[in-house]
């Protein structure tokens, strides 16, 4: 099982401040501001994330990026959520009956995805 998911980023505390406020997840008590590398800790048994920094910015369209499905609200419930806490919209492929998914970048620019919620698609 992996333990973690590996993420390339300029500022890895803060960018992993970002990713536990969206998934509600802790980050790692051994991590502090300008650390090189940084853990957001998964309920097991998920992976965590795991930020690093490299000296070189994002150039391209990830190769990798997550799926989000919220557990407890809707998928735009959601993504206005985690607009507010500083992500950005990329694209926005939602239709008009209801199924879709809008596809974010967190603020180092990395894409990751919001589709609806289990209880939404069961419904």
């Amino acid at each position: 099982m992996p333990r973690h998911v590996t993420v390339d980023c300029s500022d890895p505390y803060e960018l992993a401040r970002f990713w536990s406020a969206v998934t509600g997840w802790t980050l790692s008590d051994r991590d502090r501001p300008g650390d090189d590398e940084v853990l957001v800790e998964g309920p097991p048994p998920l992976p965590g994330l795991l930020f690093i920094r490299v000296p070189e910015g994002k150039t391209v369209k990830n190769r990798v990026h997550l799926d989000w499905a919220p557990t407890e609200r809707t998928r735009d419930a959601e993504v206005e959520r985690v607009l507010s806490l500083g992500a950005r919209l990329h694209e926005d492929h939602r239709t008009p009956e209801g199924p879709g998914w809008v596809t974010l970048t967190d603020p180092e620019g990395n894409e990751f995805c919001i589709e609806r919620s289990d209880a939404e698609r069961a419904g």
